[in-house]
């Protein structure tokens, strides 16, 4: 018999003798957690760290950049007003669309605006301020404020790419806290690309009714008329005294003015007063028997509050427009 066995009987021969029934196992196993239940509590803890920590600090994060980048924002109403030659005056109007079970509150920050062809080294044409943003299914993000235009030569490219697409987007970037109830902050990077409609390149523009006279007006000019421009955006530009230089056939024959012309969406009609080479005019008419002219117009002057908007001024260029004008007709009329 070994040691062990000897000792077990022994308890039990002293167990009878005494009359005191031995423990039984679960009494023991009770007895041991009485006496280490701090033991298994510090495990407990620990355990629960080991899940959780890496719940909040690792999983929570990327799911709040996840549901950030899977947001949309959808664009409006944007006027860019009250321009210099380095600022401009942005309000927008906008919603923010989320997918996400969570009701966030974003902090205000600062972003930059840029052309997506910029990236990864992203060059902003401006820098705005973003207002702090309670998401949910859709938000709206609404705000008004004066833009330092830190890269022009950017903010031209932006003017072209809005005045020729039909399409278009640019990029809005920025780093903000991110809070959601019981949770701690966390910083996440919002990088968005809002699609909009562009100016499809003033299709349909049109000078719509225009009288010429053979005598000049006050103000030096000999041709009056309605210009229709269409806007298929949402945007509105106050594009100041637009001045137009017109031509036949790559010879130049005037200039027209376009005062103080906002740009609002739909169709604007727009008053339009020219200054042309009467003798220039009819030297051209010969080649054209039906009368109908094909006259070039490019925009070449965008002057508010006696400041050039050259970002105007080289998206107008980039515009140029053809149009018909029945100058034989008009030219007779003039004549009774």
């Amino acid at each position: 018999m070994g040691k062990g066995e000897e000792s077990s009987m022994t308890e039990k021969i002293e167990s009878i003798e005494s009359g005191t029934p031995l423990p039984r196992p679960k009494d023991r196993s009770v007895g041991h957690l009485k006496r280490f239940w701090w033991i298994y509590f510090v495990i407990f803890v620990l355990l629960a760290l080991i899940i959780v920590l890496p719940i909040i600090y690792v999983g929570y994060p990327h799911k709040a950049q996840k549901d950030v980048n899977n947001s949309e924002l959808e664009i409006t109403a944007l006027s860019l007003t009250s321009p210099t030659s380095n600022s401009v005056v942005l309000q927008q109007v906008s919603t923010l669309h989320s997918n996400s079970s969570y009701n966030p509150q974003l902090d205000a920050f600062n972003a930059s605006l840029f052309l997506q062809g910029t990236e990864p080294n992203i060059k902003p044409f401006a820098f705005v301020n973003i207002p702090s943003v309670h998401s949910t299914g859709a938000t709206p993000v609404d705000f008004k404020q004066s833009l330092q235009l830190v890269d022009v030569d950017q903010f031209t490219d932006f003017a072209k790419l809005a005045l020729s697409s039909e399409d278009f987007v640019f990029g809005i970037n920025g780093r903000t806290g991110l809070h959601q109830s019981g949770l701690p902050k966390t910083t996440v990077t919002y990088n968005e690309f809002p699609k909009m409609k562009g100016l499809n390149g003033l299709k349909g523009f049109n000078i719509t009714t225009f009288k010429i006279s053979l005598t000049p007006n006050p103000d030096g000019s000999n041709l009056v008329g309605i210009v229709y421009v269409p806007n298929t955006s949402v945007m509105t530009l106050d594009l100041g005294n637009v001045t137009l230089r017109l031509s036949i056939t790559g010879t130049p024959i005037g200039t027209a003015l376009i005062p103080d012309l906002t740009l609002k969406p739909g169709n604007n009609t727009l008053d339009m007063r020219a200054t042309t080479n009467t003798s220039v005019v009819l030297s051209k008419l010969g080649a054209f028997p039906s009368g109908l002219v094909p006259v070039d117009i490019v925009g070449s002057d965008c002057i508010y509050n006696g400041q050039h908007l050259t970002y105007y001024e080289e998206a107008l260029k980039a515009n140029p427009q053809q149009i018909g004008l029945n100058l034989t007709a008009a030219i007779a009329s003039a004549g009774k």
